[in-house]
């Protein structure tokens, strides 16, 4: 167990906006956790100086630094500065997603080659490194060589207060699906669109799809039940979501969809909406098919069959809303997932 009068120093360039990194400070927060900050905007080689010269003036004052996402550098750099130990919150890896993912370098390249010692240097010098799931811990140990006991799972989960249940906004009298999200790989969006076309025969059913990217690159496709949206700002997220009756997880066919619980997978439980979702490993870490709609990855017609069977049954519904919430609630709040980050700092 941590010790009284805990203090942790959040280090690095990192958003604290963003929702990993806020309800971590949340959760350590409802815990006891006194959290100071050692952070900088700056850019390029300058933001190395700004963190050190910040860090000097509070180096006494915590007992544990915790490297914030994104903080592959940070990470390097926070070795040099102190002996106190180093959690570094690695999240996901910069060399998986840049090259596998979001596809944008060739795999054998230089800079592939320069993703994967980023990843592999910032864990071993890390006395602790966080993941969001087994399966991902269970990736960077057979592809960096790191020793599973240096990990820690930590779940993405996501702030209750924000995410939570709403009274039913939906004046439209349509069967209304929620996805929120991006245009790489992980998302499968393409499926979604498929799916959407092969549904456009039951006028009663509408898509609701927000992402900047994804309303740039296909609404012009003459999707007839689709509401191509802009991204909205993270706090009004709770409102769409409750306009609808069914939410969308991810459905891609990259191997990192077997290793993560997505954010909109947490929000929208959160909200208590029933989930359609690629049924995969990390998944079923903690859900099961009587928490959510799981459907095999990368296929279109399982998730028009799944919408439609949702459609169908209320019953159903009301029934995984009701316990993948519960699960939620024991599992994924910002406190819960943070005291089980506490009992792994042996300090």
């Amino acid at each position: 167990m941590h010790k009284k009068n805990l203090t942790i120093c959040f280090f690095g360039r990192y958003d604290p906006n963003y929702s990993r990194n806020r309800i971590l400070k949340r959760g350590l927060e409802q815990n006891g956790v006194k959290i100071i900050e050692c952070r900088t905007e700056l850019k390029r080689v300058v933001k190395y100086f700004d963190l050190i010269k910040k860090h000097w003036k509070i180096r006494k004052e915590y007992d544990v630094l915790l490297v914030a996402f994104p903080g592959w550098h940070a990470m390097i750099l926070s070795k040099f500065l102190t002996r106190k130990p180093i959690i570094f919150d690695i999240f996901l890896s910069v060399y998986d997603s840049t090259v596998f993912d979001r596809k944008n370098t060739e795999p054998n390249s230089i800079k592939a080659r320069y993703f994967w010692f980023l990843d592999w240097l910032a864990c071993k010098l890390a006395d602790k490194v966080l993941l969001d799931t087994n399966e991902h811990i269970k990736y960077f140990v057979q592809e960096f060589g790191i020793e599973k006991e240096k990990f820690a799972r930590v779940l993405v989960g996501t702030d209750e207060r924000v995410f939570s249940p709403i009274e039913n906004l939906k004046n439209n009298g349509k069967f209304t699906i929620h996805f929120h999200g991006t245009n790489i790989s992980l998302q499968g969006i393409k499926y979604i669109l498929e799916s959407a076309k092969l549904l456009e025969k039951y006028p009663d059913i509408q898509f609701n799809i927000i992402g900047t990217n994804i309303k740039r690159e296909y609404q012009n496709n003459e999707y007839k039940n689709i509401n191509f949206t802009d991204n909205v700002p993270y706090k009004k997220l709770p409102m769409q979501i409750a306009q609808t009756d069914v939410c969308l997880g991810i459905f891609g066919d990259t191997d990192k969809v077997q290793r993560v619980i997505p954010n909109k997978v947490y929000e929208c439980i959160a909200c208590h909406k029933p989930v359609i979702t690629a049924d995969t490993s990390a998944i079923r870490e903690l859900f099961d098919e009587s928490d959510l709609m799981l459907i095999p990855t990368a296929n279109s017609q399982e998730l028009v069959k799944a919408i439609l069977k949702l459609k169908k049954d209320v019953e159903l519904r009301e029934k995984l809303v009701e316990n993948a919430y519960n699960k939620f609630i024991k599992n994924c709040t910002p406190k819960i997932i943070t005291l089980k980050l506490l009992k792994e700092i042996n300090v």
